[in-house]
C-alpha cells in the first residue's frame, strides 16, 4: 500500500510539471504560429486596392464625423457590411494611429483567436483521461523498458499543435487573416462559436453523471453552460461583422449535426435558445434598428436586398463562376493540406451512423467538422455569386478533418513498430504520392508563374520585374526540396513525418517567396499611388478638385483623407467638367494613366505635370482646355 501511495504520488508530481512543460510549449507555439501567420510585416506595405481602403476610409470617417451608425466612404453611405468591422478599425486607429496596421489588425487577431480556440478543442477532444492511462505512461518512465513499446501518450498533443499550425497556415487563413476587410472577422467570430458550441456540447455530457444525481425538476433550472454562452455571444458579433450569414450557416451546420445522430431534441434543451435568442437580439439588433431609422428603405433594399438576397439568387458585381469553382478554391486555398481531404472525408465512415451514435460526444470531433465543411461548401455552391473568400470559414473544418487522419496515420505508425507489414489503407497511400505530385505541379507553376503576370495595368512591367527578383526560381525549387523530402520519408517508411515537412515547406515559402512578393507588388502596384496622394494633398489649391480617370483606386481617398470624383470613361470627366467650367477654381488636379490623357485630346501644352509615378500621372488640367472639345465625336 505505501508503495502505491508513493508511485501516485511520484506520479502526481511527475504530470504537475509535465502540464507546466506542455502549457509553456503550447504557448511559444501559438506564439510563433500567430507571429509567422499573421503579425510579421503586418503593416509594412500600403492598402491594397480596390476592396481594402474601403472599409479603411469609411472607419476613418466614423473617427471624424463621429457617426458610429452609418458607414460613409467618400461622402456616401457604404452599406455592403455591418459596422464591426468599422468600429474595431476606428478602436485601432485612436490605439496606434491611422495606418496599414490598424486596418489589419483585426483580422490578424480575428485569425489569431481562432487558432488559439482551434488548438484547445482538438488538445481538449484527443487528451486522455485517466488516471489509469497516465500511470502506465509513468511506469514506461521509469522503469527499464525498450524505447519503441512506450505508448506514445503525446499524439494528442502533436495532433493539437498541427491542428492549430492547419488552421493558421494554409493560403485562404493567410491571406484573408492579412487584408483589412471583413471576412476574416466573420470566420473568427463564426467559426469560434462552432468551437465553442462542440465545446459545451461535450461538456454537458460530461457533466450528465452530476445531473443524473439531480431532480429532473432542478435540471431544468440549471445554468445555462458557459460555452453555450459564448457561442450566443459570438454568432451575434458573427451577425454584427458581415450580416445573417454570421447565424443562417452556423443554424445549418448544428440542425444538420444533430439531425444525423438524433439528438436534436436534447442538444435543443441543453442550449436554452430562448436565452440565446435573446442574448444574440441584445447585441446584434440595436445597431439595426438604429440604421435603419437614419436610413430607411434605402439601408433596407441596399444591404438585405441587394447584398445579402441578391447576391445569393443572382451575379453581383459579375463575380460568376462555374459550380466547380469552390472545389479549385479549396484545393488552392488549403493547399497544400488540401491533397489529404478525400482521405480524411473517407476515413471518418460517415456513412456508418449507428457507430456514429454510440460514440461519445468527445470522439464526434471529425464528425462535425465533416458537416461543417459540406454545409458551407454546399451554400456556397448553390448561392449564383461566387468569390474565393467566401469559403473561408470551412477552412478550419477541413484543417481539424486533415488532423484527425494524421493522428491515425502517426497512431498506425508506432503501432506498427516491430511489425514488419504495411498497415495503411489504400487512400492513405495514395494521398502520399499525390502529396509529391501535387509539390512537384506547385513547383512547375512557380517556375512559369512570370507568364501569367503583368496583365495588371497598375503595373505593365510585373511580369519583368518578378523574373528579375529570382523569386520565383526560389520559390520552386523550395517545393522540389519538399517533394524530395516527401519521397524520401515514403521510401524509409517515415510517413509519419510528411505533414512536419509539408509544413516547414509552407513556412519558408512564406518566409522567403511571400512576402518579398508581397513587398515588391506594393512597391510597383500601390506605392505609386501614395506618393501621387501625398503629391495632390501638397499641391492642391483651395477648392481644387481631385479627379481620377480609369479603374477606380479608393486608396486615394484613404490616403488624401479628401473627397475623389471617379470616373471610368473619359467622356464622363470631359462632360462633367465642361459643366462646372464656370465654378471656382479654374483648374482642377486629374490622376490617370497618360493614354487617358490622350484620349480625352489634351495636349501637352494644356496641362502641368505635377508628378509622374508607376503606370501614373498627376496633371493640373485648366477647366478652358476641355471647353471646345466635342462630346457627339465619341
Amino acid at each position: 500500500m505505501k508503495f502505491r501511495i508513493s508511485k501516485i504520488t511520484d506520479l502526481l508530481k511527475y504530470q504537475g510539471k509535465r502540464k507546466i512543460l506542455v502549457l509553456v510549449l503550447s504557448l511559444l507555439w501559438l506564439l510563433a504560429l500567430s507571429w509567422l501567420g499573421f503579425l510579421w510585416n503586418l503593416g509594412s506595405v500600403g492598402l491594397v486596392d480596390e476592396t481594402e481602403p474601403l472599409f479603411a476610409e469609411a472607419a476613418r470617417q466614423m473617427t471624424v464625423t463621429g457617426d458610429w451608425i452609418t458607414p460613409y466612404f467618400n461622402g456616401q453611405t457604404r452599406f455592403d457590411k455591418p459596422p464591426l468591422i468599422y468600429w474595431l478599425m476606428a478602436i485601432a486607429y485612436h490605439a496606434i494611429g491611422v495606418n496599414s496596421l490598424a486596418v489589419r489588425l483585426p483580422s490578424a487577431l480575428a485569425a489569431i483567436a481562432l487558432t488559439c480556440l482551434g488548438f484547445y478543442t482538438i488538445n481538449y477532444c484527443t487528451q486522455p483521461e485517466t488516471i489509469k492511462n497516465s500511470e502506465q505512461e509513468f511506469s514506461y518512465l521509469t522503469e527499464d523498458k525498450p524505447t519503441n513499446n512506450r505508448p506514445f501518450s503525446l499524439i494528442s498533443l502533436y495532433t493539437a499543435w498541427m491542428g492549430s499550425a492547419l488552421i493558421a497556415l494554409n493560403p485562404e487563413t493567410l491571406a484573408w487573416g492579412r487584408t483589412g476587410v471583413s471576412d476574416m472577422l466573420l470566420t473568427g467570430c463564426m467559426c469560434s462559436a462552432l468551437f465553442a458550441f462542440f465545446i459545451g456540447y461535450v461538456k454537458e455530457e460530461e457533466n450528465r453523471k452530476n445531473r443524473e444525481e439531480i431532480e429532473k425538476e432542478k435540471v431544468k433550472n440549471l445554468p445555462l453552460s458557459p460555452w453555450y454562452l459564448a457561442f450566443y455571444i459570438l454568432i451575434a458579433l458573427a451577425i454584427l461583422a458581415k450580416g445573417p450569414i454570421g447565424i443562417v450557416l452556423p443554424v445549418i451546420i448544428i440542425v444538420s449535426f444533430t439531425l444525423y445522430l438524433g439528438n436534436s431534441r436534447e442538444i435543443w434543451q441543453e442550449m436554452r435558445p430562448q436565452i440565446g435568442i435573446l442574448i444574440i437580439l441584445v447585441i446584434a439588433l440595436p445597431w439595426f434598428i438604429l440604421v435603419t431609422l437614419a436610413n430607411g428603405q434605402d439601408y433596407i433594399n441596399s444591404f438585405f436586398g441587394y447584398h445579402n438576397f441578391q447576391r445569393f439568387t443572382q451575379v453581383v458585381n459579375r463575380h460568376a463562376a462555374p459550380w466547380y469553382f469552390y472545389f479549385l478554391v479549396v484545393l488552392v486555398g488549403f493547399a497544400p493540406w488540401s491533397i489529404y481531404l478525400p482521405g480524411a472525408i473517407a476515413h471518418l465512415k460517415f456513412w456508418q451512423r449507428r457507430y456514429w451514435c454510440r460514440q461519445p460526444r468527445k470522439a464526434q470531433l471529425g464528425l462535425f467538422a465533416l458537416f461543417w465543411f459540406v454545409c458551407i461548401f454546399g451554400f456556397f455552391t448553390v448561392a449564383v455569386t461566387k468569390l474565393p473568400s467566401y469559403v473561408l470559414p470551412l477552412m478550419p473544418a477541413a484543417a481539424i478533418l486533415v488532423t484527425l487522419l494524421w493522428s491515425k496515420i502517426i497512431s498506425i505508425k508506432k503501432a506498427e513498430i516491430g511489425i514488419n507489414q504495411k498497415s495503411f489503407p489504400l487512400y492513405i497511400t495514395i494521398s502520399f504520392i499525390v502529396n509529391v505530385i501535387f509539390l512537384l505541379v506547385l513547383a512547375g507553376v512557380i517556375f512559369y508563374s512570370f507568364n501569367w503576370l503583368g496583365k495588371d495595368p497598375a503595373m505593365p512591367n510585373f511580369d519583368r520585374i518578378f523574373r528579375e527578383s529570382g523569386l520565383g526560381v526560389t520559390g520552386g525549387w523550395l517545393w522540389i526540396i519538399t517533394a524530395a523530402m516527401v519521397t524520401m520519408l515514403i521510401w524509409l517508411r517515415q510517413e509519419s513525418g510528411i505533414l512536419t515537412v509539408n509544413l516547414i515547406g509552407l513556412a519558408a515559402f512564406i518566409i522567403f517567396v511571400i512576402t518579398p512578393v508581397y513587398n515588391l507588388v506594393d512597391e510597383h502596384r500601390q506605392l505609386p499611388l501614395r506618393q501621387l496622394a501625398n503629391t495632390a494633398v501638397q499641391e492642391k489649391l483651395p477648392g481644387e478638385e481631385l479627379i481620377m480617370v480609369g479603374f477606380p483606386k479608393p486608396s486615394l481617398v484613404f490616403y488624401t483623407q479628401q473627397p475623389v470624383t471617379y470616373y471610368r470613361m473619359e467622356k464622363d470627366v470631359i462632360k462633367y467638367i465642361q459643366t462646372s467650367q464656370n465654378k471656382a477654381p479654374a483648374s482642377v488636379l486629374i490622376l490617370g494613366q497618360p493614354k487617358k490623357f490622350t484620349q480625352m485630346s489634351l495636349q501637352p501644352n494644356q496641362y502641368q505635370i505635377l508628378d509622374d509615378k508607376g503606370a501614373y500621372q498627376l496633371l493640373r488640367v485648366p477647366k478652358q482646355a476641355f471647353k471646345n472639345i466635342d462630346l457627339k465625336s465619341r
